[in-house]
């Protein structure tokens, strides 16, 4: 998965308090709240305040008395929680989300051609949660419609193109009439059309099925594509030499098994990460501060635009190289 939507987290410096609340964690909210000895008042009432909305689930992050990150959950958390510490502690939440994929979804018709914009800092859930139409653009990615009357073919693709750029977009789901699908197709860009899959159906409940069916096929190759490249590359294995290759920026893509509570030694930086502190030290860091691998790693990931991708089928954290 991409991690542009939590690199918010990692443009200010910590220490950082990292809340995982069900729907009734606020009333009985004592225990949670005394995880997070340590913290300071405002940030503490900061969190307070964001957990007393109502949702299944909520994942939030605060420092210096602002919540930065608040993501609400289609599901209570596998695990409540809360815990101070130098990073954000994102793991659960990322696990619980699942692969997202910025993608545009388009049906076409011969009086309307319909557009759905679904950025990077999407939930897959928010695919088919019900939604008012039509739907603003957001900057941030998310949901967006614009509807075309007297379908204009090229406005249509020039629009397509437009969104695939802005929000790199790995897939443009097309659906509708034969013949104007046709033409869409015949207008659009290289990058657009090297992206486009096919689906028959045009029906709003039927369509969704069928991009929630296609995207889930595309992370399954994805996925499958990066194992077969660590394999065949003899990518980096394991905590030191995957935190090694980060540090260098040469990560294409982060291979991990789920959690990595083990400790890694950080900086302030986003790639400032050694499995020792005299790396560190010996790279300009004065103080080295001990913290989880996996927040670690994911940090130094988002920081760099590597991917992360959880798999069960790798025993132990890896990377796919860029080079």
């Amino acid at each position: 998965m991409r991690l542009d939507f939590i690199r918010p987290l990692y443009e200010r410096r910590g220490p950082y308090a990292s809340l995982y609340l069900a729907a009734l964690g606020v009333g009985r909210g004592d225990a949670l709240w005394g995880q997070l000895a340590g913290a300071d008042r405002a940030t503490v009432e900061a969190l307070r305040a964001s957990a007393a909305r109502p949702a299944p689930g909520q994942a939030l992050f605060a420092s210096h008395g602002e919540v930065v990150l608040a993501e609400t959950l289609p599901e209570p958390p596998r695990r409540e929680g809360a815990s101070w510490s130098a990073l954000p502690y994102v793991t659960p939440l990322l696990l619980q989300r699942g692969e997202n994929v910025p993608h545009v979804r388009v049906i076409v018709g011969r009086e309307a051609t319909e557009v759905t914009v679904v950025g990077g800092g999407s939930p897959r859930a928010a695919a088919t949660d019900p939604r008012p139409w039509p739907l603003p653009k957001t900057a941030q990615g998310g949901w967006s419609r614009r509807t075309f009357r007297d379908l204009d073919v090229a406005a249509v693709a020039h629009e397509v193109d437009e969104q695939v750029r802005r929000i790199g977009a790995e897939l443009v789901v097309i659906a509708g009439e034969p013949r104007p699908r046709s033409l869409l197709c015949d207008c659009l860009g290289t990058k657009a059309t090297d992206r486009v899959m096919m689906v028959e159906h045009g029906g709003c409940g039927d369509f969704a099925v069928d991009v929630e069916v296609t995207l889930d096929a595309w992370i399954s190759r994805r996925r499958a594509e990066l194992l077969e490249r660590h394999r065949e590359s003899e990518g980096p294995v394991g905590l030191e030499a995957t935190v090694g290759a980060l540090r260098e920026g040469r990560v294409l893509a982060v291979l991990s098994p789920g959690e990595l509570p083990r400790p890694v030694w950080t900086g302030a930086g986003g790639t400032q990460l050694a499995t020792g502190p005299d790396e560190l030290r010996r790279r300009g860091v004065e103080s080295p501060v001990l913290d989880r691998a996996d927040s670690a790693v994911t940090r130094a990931a988002a920081m760099t635009d590597a991917e992360l991708w959880f798999s069960p089928d790798v025993g132990d954290v890896g990377a796919v190289l860029k080079y």
